[in-house]
């Protein structure tokens, strides 16, 4: 008998720059000591300035991907990332209903260059069918003031009670990310149904390399996850390889834009 392997899949588009999407899961789940697979639903053709094209993968292949890795791969723990369109969101939920494990939901919206990465008909069945689905949903301000409708929240204390009303749409818990907030320190805020949970607070780093930093942190949880760490310390220790990798970003040279975060700033430099 060996051990096993811990094992995590994203679900999300490719990104042709590297820096986020499938390619900064698949670094990120590496970087934090788990086998990571793959399922791509759309791909980009992105760099560190813009998002010049995205094409859809059909939602077919989307599933046959999904059936591939799960009838073979022991998946300990998922993270759904760009789903781009109500189909592909349609077919992933419904595929997904086997699978026991946690599920980590980052729900991709808008790129770090502006760009629409999800339809805006497709957020009504990402609410509908994806949240319910959460271990936990991780959005960044703007996107749970999308999801609740709201403005963005101002400070700690609204970050948590728009939590737990994204909460009441379905997810297990909500990580409410901080990171397009103002102030000299970042604050996330995890909450489940009872409150809060977990809080984490770190210097805010002055980098215009941050390209990637929502799907890396998401990625980590999951692998994390995937290592059999319990959520809150699972959502505490991707923190702070994030916040390291952030702090590490300006020892690369990568792109004239928004450069990504450095996945393996304990690897190499």
């Amino acid at each position: 008998m060996t051990a096993k392997t811990p094992i995590a899949l994203t679900i999300a588009g490719s990104d042709s720059g590297g820096g986020a999407g499938v390619q900064a899961d698949l670094k990120a789940m590496s970087a934090n000591g788990v086998y990571g697979a793959s399922v791509i639903t759309a791909v980009t053709a992105q760099d560190t300035t813009s998002v010049t094209a995205v094409h859809e993968v059909p939602s077919e292949i989307v599933a046959a991907q999904i059936d591939a890795v799960l009838s073979d791969l022991s998946v300990d723990a998922i993270k759904i990332g760009m789903l781009f369109s109500a189909a592909n969101i349609e077919i992933t939920a419904e595929h997904l209903t086997s699978f026991e494990g946690p599920v980590v939901v980052d729900p991709v919206m808008i790129a770090k260059s502006g760009d629409t990465l999800l339809q805006d008909a497709a957020v009504e069945a990402m609410i509908r069918h994806i949240l319910p689905r959460a271990a936990v949903l991780t959005p960044n301000l703007p996107e749970a003031a999308r999801l609740l409708g709201e403005p963005e929240a101002q400070s700690p204390y609204e970050m948590a009670a728009q939590g737990q009303r994204l909460v009441a749409m379905g997810p297990a818990a909500v990580l409410m990310k901080g990171g397009h907030a103002s102030g000299a320190s970042c604050v996330d805020v995890l909450v489940n149904a009872t409150g809060v949970i977990a809080t984490c607070e770190a210097p805010r780093v002055e980098t215009r390399n941050t390209h990637g930093t929502g799907c890396t942190y998401s990625a980590a949880i999951a692998a994390q996850l995937a290592r059999g760490l319990d959520l809150s310390a699972a959502v505490t220790t991707a923190h702070t390889y994030l916040q390291s990798a952030i702090a590490a970003a300006d020892d690369l040279y990568i792109g004239s834009g928004h450069g990504p975060v450095h996945h393996f700033h304990g690897q190499w430099t």
